[in-house]
């Protein structure tokens, strides 16, 4: 497995030598693209030319301690030096999920529970701004339905990366975990006798995909044009601004009313769509590939309750991973991190089993 680290290094030396050439920046796609994969291709090649010096060091090291005992003494550090750029590259050579690098767009719904739910699915869309600020994101928010009390009955957002991210570090690599139900346990505001309610809002994420990328016809679109509505049945716009498109062969329905111009919901309302699209073409392919290769991308099941938020005890606690911390209000506040890397590493190591399974 390490030693194909080999070939990506060979492919990173031709990237660097078509970046150099003039002729090349004539196409500014083609730019963008080796650009692309010359930034994903980085840091494998420094852990591989790292983990390649730490094994001469150590080789150095003992062929020394041969003629002098004083070299021994290094020897312990360097073998630990060894194993951790070794085990740094074998993460990085793992199968990556073809979606990792792009951005996403993440939509909060109301579920059982009522005006509470709503309240819950805002605080989850503050927690994801705020995340999405500590990472220096961009977010848009690109259609929302607001309740009575200042929630959410739903609300999408797109979270676009500034430049060209780190691998593992883009929005669809960090949030693709936080698909899934997320429960609540709290006192709602709506509460006079002082009793815990349990509510739920739903979370769904999306990688974002470009126009060119998901072909749709213009008989494959039916779309409707009406009046947008506030919380509890208000009218907000007296034209008619808000855009429906039902996609045709799929049956999938997109609306959006946001905006004033209903030429401006109809792009939020295709944006969507394309997404739509792309994760059940992607989620087809999934479907059709061998067991192991399911194994080694998205391994975390979206549809299950994911997480619960413990108000009276202050207690977050992801079921998928075991994560448990007492420290919801810094959560909630933005700090997600510690969160989400537990879905990582519990998505690296099961991608790591199915690994060492396939090659046993």
């Amino acid at each position: 497995m390490l030693e194909s680290a080999a070939a990506l290094v060979s492919e990173y030396a031709d990237l660097e030598r078509q970046l150099a050439d003039p002729e090349v920046f004539g196409d500014q796609d083609l730019v963008r693209r080796l650009n692309k994969r010359y930034a994903q291709l980085g840091p494998t090649v420094a852990a591989y030319r790292a983990w390649h010096a730490a094994q001469d060091d150590l080789a150095a090291a003992r062929e020394l301690a041969a003629e002098d005992a004083a070299f021994a003494e290094e020897i312990p550090a360097l073998e630990a030096t060894l194993t951790e750029t070794e085990e740094r590259l074998r993460t990085l050579l793992l199968p990556r999920d073809p979606d990792d690098d792009r951005d996403v767009i993440l939509e909060v719904k109301a579920g059982e529970g009522g005006e509470e739910s709503a309240l819950f699915a805002g605080d989850l869309l503050r927690m994801y701004l705020r995340y999405a600020e500590r990472r220096g994101w961009k977010t848009e928010v690109i259609d929302a339905t607001e309740s009575d009390l200042g929630g959410y009955k739903d609300v999408r957002v797109g979270v676009k990366a500034k430049g060209v991210a780190e691998p593992g570090d883009a929005p669809w690599a960090r949030l693709k975990y936080e698909g899934g139900v997320h429960r609540v346990q709290r006192v709602p505001v709506t509460e006079s006798q002082g009793r815990i309610h349990t509510s739920a809002a739903g979370v769904l994420v999306m990688p974002e995909a470009e126009e060119v990328e998901i072909e749709i016809g213009p008989n494959d679109l039916k779309i409707d044009v009406y009046r947008s509505s506030g919380p509890g049945g208000q009218s907000v716009n007296t034209t008619d601004s808000a855009v429906r498109i039902t996609h045709l062969p799929t049956g999938v329905v997109v609306s959006c009313q946001n905006e004033k111009s209903q030429l401006q919901n109809k792009e939020s309302a295709m944006r969507v769509l394309r997404a739509r699209l792309h994760q059940i073409a992607q989620e087809e392919a999934d479907a059709e590939a061998s067991a192991a290769r399911r194994s080694q991308v998205r391994t975390v099941d979206r549809s299950e309750r994911i997480r619960t938020y413990n108000f009276p005890e202050n207690r977050i606690s992801d079921h998928r991973t075991g994560y448990k911390s007492y420290n919801l209000d810094v959560v909630l506040d933005g700090e997600l991190d510690a969160v989400v890397q537990s879905a990582v590493d519990a998505d690296e190591a099961a991608r790591m089993a199915a690994m060492a399974e396939g090659s046993a």
